[in-house]
């Protein structure tokens, strides 16, 4: 058994087992093989993924704020109000102007940051004809993001204890598959569907194992997580064809296809919906797995069929409130963009209709729809894996050969 499981063993059939076990084992002989294939080569990132260099004369660099004042009349800008517009003076921390203060004007939403004499902002230095200028970029919040990231990580730890430590590690090691691995072999033209499978499937096998331990209640999880994943990428790759969509929603797209010739943007859309699809899943496929092992150790008299329904009963609520999870979740992240919509005269079927929508209802519902037919295809994995529970009376007349989990 794993590190997380301390609820009543419960017992599997020889046969039910070896099946699982063998699928799972094939399947991850498959995924070590298609990672070895489809792996960028150091070589090959280096030949295909080049940084863009910076502009000739232009550097990068922080300063320090050590002076503001307002009601500037900014000289891009001149329409901009006097209150929307500050006269920033900073120490600069590096380049050619290292140690000396340089002043230049923050106009426009910038203005209203809340910045204050000590904070660390980004700046650009700039050589122009009337001599050199400094243009703000930003403000630095890395240190906000180190202090959130330590109290996520401390609150994880401090509520799961040990199953939130692996769960962290192994939500490291799946950022590691999407940075060293997914990106890159897509971004080098690699076929991008088979790139987010292999790479998903991988994910899967180290964050299922890693935060809940290895037992045939986490395999059952898994088998149906890589089903799930696979109604996922079918389903998204009918609806991207019928949908006639391109994978060009927005500029940010014609940007990347300038960078990346090689890139095949439709895979790219099949491959966002398998991968956006996979937190989700994972919360699902877990927990309908456990429910049917929890309802097993409850009642070992109950015959599959029985533990089924229970189960499923379990799975429509899950299901009802991820939904919400899912809607909720792009409507926060597109609410600027819903904004917008409603200052246009277009009806709501032309804008729907617009790639820039389309392309994310497609992703939306494909994702709802794979996580969907998870729970029953997990649920049903799970009822015909689980015997009745050890020491049971029933144990010998419902599962002649039982193998512990």
């Amino acid at each position: 058994m794993g590190h997380s499981h301390s609820a009543p063993q419960v017992e599997v059939g020889v046969l039910a087992k070896r099946v699982l076990v063998g699928f799972l084992g094939a399947l991850a002989v498959v995924t070590v093989a298609g990672l070895l294939w489809l792996w960028p080569t150091s070589s090959e990132i280096q030949a295909g993924i080049r940084k863009i260099p910076a502009a000739e004369g232009v550097v990068e660099t922080t300063g320090t704020i050590v002076g503001i004042e307002g009601k500037c009349v900014n000289q891009f800008s001149p329409d901009v109000g006097e209150l929307d517009c500050l006269t920033l003076t900073v120490t600069v921390a590096g380049g050619p102007d290292a140690g000396e203060q340089a002043s230049f004007e923050v106009a426009g939403p910038p203005s209203h940051a809340g910045l204050k004499v000590g904070d660390t902002v980004e700046i650009t230095r700039m050589n122009t004809p009337d001599g050199t200028i400094y243009v703000y970029k930003g403000i630095n919040r890395i240190p906000v993001f180190i202090v959130l990231g330590l109290l996520f990580v401390a609150t994880v730890v401090a509520v799961a204890r040990w199953k939130g430590l692996f769960a962290l590690l192994g939500l490291a090691v799946a950022g590691g598959v999407l940075v060293a691995f997914i990106i890159p072999a897509i971004l080098l033209g690699k076929p991008g569907v088979l790139v987010a499978l292999v790479g998903s499937t991988a994910i899967m096998f180290v964050v299922l194992y890693v935060a809940h331990g290895v037992s045939i209640r986490t395999s059952t999880a898994l088998a149906g997580t890589m089903l799930g994943l696979a109604v996922t990428a079918g389903l998204g790759a009918a609806s991207v064809a019928a949908a006639r969509l391109t994978g060009f929603a927005d500029e940010t797209e014609w940007d990347l296809l300038q960078l990346a010739p090689n890139l095949d943007f439709k895979e790219l859309l099949i491959a966002a919906i398998i991968i956006g699809g996979l937190g989700v899943l994972n919360d699902t496929t877990i927990t309908q797995s456990s429910a049917v092992f929890e309802l097993r150790a409850a009642a070992p008299h109950m015959r599959r069929r029985d533990i089924f329904a229970s189960g499923m009963r379990i799975g429509r609520d899950h299901i009802a409130s991820t939904i919400y999870t899912i809607v909720f979740a792009y409507a926060g992240s597109a609410l600027v963009v819903v904004m917008v919509v409603f200052f246009t005269t277009d009806s709501w079927a032309n804008l729907l209709n617009r790639e820039l929508f389309a392309s994310e209802i497609v992703r939306t519902l494909g994702s709802a729809i794979g996580l969907i037919l998870s729970v029953p295809i997990t649920t049903g994995i799970a009822a015909l894996t689980v015997g009745p529970a050890k020491n049971h009376p029933a144990a010998a007349a419902v599962e002649p050969e039982p193998e512990p989990a």
